[in-house]
């Protein structure tokens, strides 16, 4: 598989192959700048069916995808209070936010809680919008993190190969092409 690093990518692939009652005997893992390669020897159920290969595809697409960090990372650190996370989603509600992933903490009273965000429509967030929510939240407890510009109309390029007898080769797991089998 070839897929953008990020943190988890090892465990979320792992994890679902296992899920899959999958075994990995053998892998390789190989991470070059933003890029993860990872290649594993897996027993289990046979995958000579069609339907068993798109699912483990299918599974393992999700597994990539599970964390991914889309849309702009924005970082809320305030006092913890009762109601703050149901005021926080109102408010980018309110302000056409859909949040993609969240990660919320709160330890020794503070809340520690990540969101990335688009519009919507799932296009980048127009500045304009994050600085009125900055306005409404506090300048000083919601910072931009980072902002990624995504085009969720052109997916990134992800190659997934599966040693399983056969090696496929797809690009956005679509379009699968025999490219050697091994006995």
């Amino acid at each position: 598989m070839r897929a953008k690093d990020r943190p988890k990518l090892l465990f979320d692939i792992v994890c679902t192959l296992t899920d899959m009652q999958y075994v990995v005997f053998h892998g390789v893992v190989k991470t070059l700048r933003t890029e993860a390669f990872q290649e594993f020897y897996i027993r289990g159920f046979p995958i000579s069916l069609e339907a068993e290969r798109e699912r483990l595809v299918q599974c393992l697409e999700a597994a990539i995808e599970r964390r991914a960090s889309e849309g702009m990372e924005l970082e809320l650190c305030t006092k913890d209070r009762v109601g703050l996370l149901s005021d926080i989603t109102r408010i980018f509600r309110e302000n056409s936010l859909c949040i993609k992933r969240a990660e919320i903490s709160t330890e020794e009273g503070m809340a520690r809680d990540t969101f990335y965000v688009t519009d919507v429509t799932g296009n980048p967030v127009d500045p304009k919008i994050i600085d009125s929510i900055r306005r409404q939240i506090g300048d000083k407890v919601l910072n931009v993190k980072h902002s990624s510009s995504i085009s969720p109309k052109a997916p990134q390029p992800t190659t997934i190969g599966f040693l399983l007898g056969i090696f496929f080769k797809a690009r956005s797991f679509q379009n699968f092409k025999l490219i050697r089998s091994y006995s």
